[in-house]
């Protein structure tokens, strides 16, 4: 593998760790978002409030102090120590409107990345949905026939069962151990 397509991959990897669900959407935080643009948190909410217009509450919310803390405990980390303001929350439409508020050239490579991953998260979804509206199509179509026997309906009825708790299970987006080198003391 070279090493640009590495390093693509760890930065999608890097994408995803900082992709969370709040409000029913998938959204991504400022002090992330600001990491990668490799910009301070403080300005990028600076020039998100001189262009507010741009960002309609679909776009950008600013987190209330539970879903902070909700957030805070769900991370197991309290690495963003004392903060003066709540986190701001961007969707994926938000953060293409990023781009044309922090014009520089990495907030333009980086936006390109962060687009291209949540899209291939909305392919992932709309795949497992076609999944599960045909397995439930065939289950009714299975159910609706008479079998011969007992037993061959609850075999079949225990196979679905299985593959709907499989669908489930790769659909929770799986815990992931950071990526790079430790240095030892």
């Amino acid at each position: 593998m070279a090493k640009k397509e590495l390093q693509v991959l760890v930065a999608e990897q890097k994408i995803l760790n900082h992709i969370y669900v709040m409000r029913g959407q998938k959204v991504m935080l400022d002090q992330d978002l600001a990491e990668m643009y490799d910009v301070e948190t403080k300005q990028l909410k600076r020039q998100v409030k001189r262009n507010i217009d741009r960002f309609p509450k679909d776009f950008m919310f600013v987190l209330s102090q539970k879903e902070f803390e909700n957030l805070r405990s769900q991370i197991g980390t309290s690495s963003w120590g004392g903060i003066r303001y709540m986190p701001m929350a961007f969707t994926e439409q938000g953060v293409a409107m990023l781009s044309s508020v922090l014009n520089s050239k990495t907030a333009i490579e980086v936006n390109i990345r962060i687009i291209r991953v949540f899209t291939r998260l909305r392919e992932y979804a709309l795949t497992h949905k076609e999944i599960l509206m045909q397995l439930a199509k065939l289950e009714k179509e299975v159910s609706s026939i008479k079998s011969n026997t007992e037993k061959n309906s609850k075999d079949i009825e225990n196979i679905f069962t299985v593959l709907k708790e499989l669908i489930a299970k790769e659909a929770k987006p799986a815990t992931r151990n950071k990526i790079g080198f430790k240095a030892y003391d």
